[in-house]
C-alpha cells in the first residue's frame, strides 16, 4: 500500500467531530450518502444544539463494519417440505387423496 493510500492516525491537531461534508471528505463518500447513512442508523451522529456532528471513532466504527465478514443466512427449513420436484407445477389439490 502505498503512503498515498495507508489511512492516516489522527494528529493531535485533528479535529474529534467532523461535520457531514468533512465526514464525507473522509470516507470519500457524497454529502448526500452521508445524510443517508445517518438516516438508516449505520451513521450515528452527534447532535449539539442545532448542529449534527460525527466523531472520527465513529467513522472508524462504521468502516470496521463493512470489513467485518459476512456470513451467508441458513436456508430456513419448514416442516414438511421436500426436495421432490414432481407437483411444483401443478394447478388444484396436492394431496394424494384428491385424485
Amino acid at each position: 500500500m502505498s503512503d498515498a493510500q495507508r489511512p492516516q492516525e489522527p494528529v493531535p491537531g485533528d479535529p474529534l467531530l467532523l461535520t457531514p461534508e468533512e465526514a464525507a471528505t473522509v470516507l470519500r463518500l457524497g454529502r448526500t450518502t452521508v445524510y443517508a447513512l445517518m438516516k438508516a442508523g449505520d451513521l450515528r451522529p452527534v447532535h449539539i444544539g442545532r448542529s449534527c456532528r460525527l466523531s472520527r471513532s465513529e467513522l472508524e466504527r462504521y468502516v470496521r463494519g463493512l470489513e467485518a465478514p459476512r456470513t451467508a443466512p441458513r436456508a430456513l427449513r419448514r416442516a414438511g417440505t421436500t426436495t421432490d420436484p414432481r407437483g411444483l407445477f401443478e394447478l388444484g389439490p396436492t394431496s394424494p387423496d384428491a385424485a
